[in-house]
């Protein structure tokens, strides 16, 4: 189409700047290119003005709307239509054209799901499970639902996995972004630790429904089935790795599947906990608690996450060598 694409898009960050160049790179087509910094302190913010992005502070309030919802209703967004960019993401040519394509012929949607495409060991994963979001809305006819998440330690400003309610019908480009964080591994284990402390601290509570509010037909089933069936890790596996074919991207592949197992076991092994602790506190019938009549004392652990026995110096201390630290 002739001049920019009638689009703002939007790139959240905090502590981006391994990612934020690569991905503001290719966004010069769109008509708006804001980037919604959460005071950074690594260069993010100068590497994005100096990119020409616009850049807005955020400072989370500790209260709803969270970022997402935030941006959606900033006077600061000149356009309706609006499309998401994560920092460790970037866009594809094919996409720039294909948003350019529809925004000239109008969009008969009133969003549009995009998928996320992951580099793994710097291999461009073409099978596996695919990330798909609505990435591409009309920000008049979309809000991100409430999620009752505030008493959740380990929660944060941006709103988590889960998509936004939409008033009416629903699209799915054919273009991909691709997903390829420059920051090592242990950024990784990081972000998805947090994130399943998160999920899993809202499966212990009953508080699981918003997570599916913005689903629709398939997609919805199929996340309500698989909340509840058992052994979720190896299905997540099985899914990535044989039914969509990600043995034929070699080691990434394999990785990836892992990934996927690794944090649905994370979640259900935290939830699990969660469950066990709550009942180890409640009283039994001759009014003893259960831990209280244990042979050894019941084990704490100080960050509110199993995940933290395996860097608890007084864990290894009681714990027979075995070579992992």
């Amino acid at each position: 189409m002739e001049g920019p694409i009638p689009v703002s898009v939007i790139v959240m960050t905090r502590n981006e700047a391994a990612n934020i160049a690569r991905c503001l790179a290719p966004l010069t087509a769109f008509a708006q290119v804001v980037v919604v910094d959460s005071h950074s302190d690594d260069g993010t913010a100068a590497i994005a003005t100096a990119k020409g992005a616009e850049l807005i502070s955020f400072r989370w309030n500790g209260m709803y709307p969270k970022k997402k919802q935030w941006c959606l209703s900033h006077p600061g967004i000149r356009h309706d239509w609006v499309l998401f960019v994560d920092a460790d993401e970037y866009i594809t040519p094919q996409l720039v054209v294909e948003i350019g394509t529809l925004m000239e012929s109008a969009p008969r949607h009133s969003a549009y799901f995009v998928d996320s495409r992951p580099v793994w060991l710097g291999r461009l994963l073409r099978h596996g499970t695919p990330y798909r979001k609505i990435a591409l809305l009309h920000r008049r006819r979309a809000r991100f639902p409430i999620c009752p998440d505030l008493h959740v330690s380990r929660m944060w400003e941006v709103e988590g996995h889960y998509q936004p309610m939409v008033d009416g019908t629903v699209g799915h480009l054919t273009a991909s972004l691709i997903h390829n964080d420059a920051k090592p591994p242990a950024a990784w284990f990081e972000r998805h630790n947090r994130y399943s402390d998160w999920e899993a601290a809202l499966a212990g509570s009953g508080r699981t429904a918003t997570l599916i509010a913005g689903e629709r037909g398939g997609r919805r089933l199929a996340k309500r089935l698989l909340a509840r069936l058992p052994g979720r890790p190896l299905l997540a596996f099985l899914h990535a790795y044989l039914w969509h074919l990600g043995f034929l991207d070699g080691k990434a592949g394999l990785h990836h599947a892992l990934s996927r197992a690794f944090y649905y076991w994370s979640i259900d092994l935290k939830r699990d906990w969660l469950a066990t602790t709550t009942a180890a506190s409640q009283p039994d019938i001759s009014g003893a608690r259960l831990s209280d009549v244990a042979d050894q004392p019941a084990l704490t652990l100080s960050s509110g996450s199993p995940a933290s026995v395996f860097t608890n110096s007084n864990v290894r201390r009681r714990t027979d060598s075995s070579g992992i630290r």
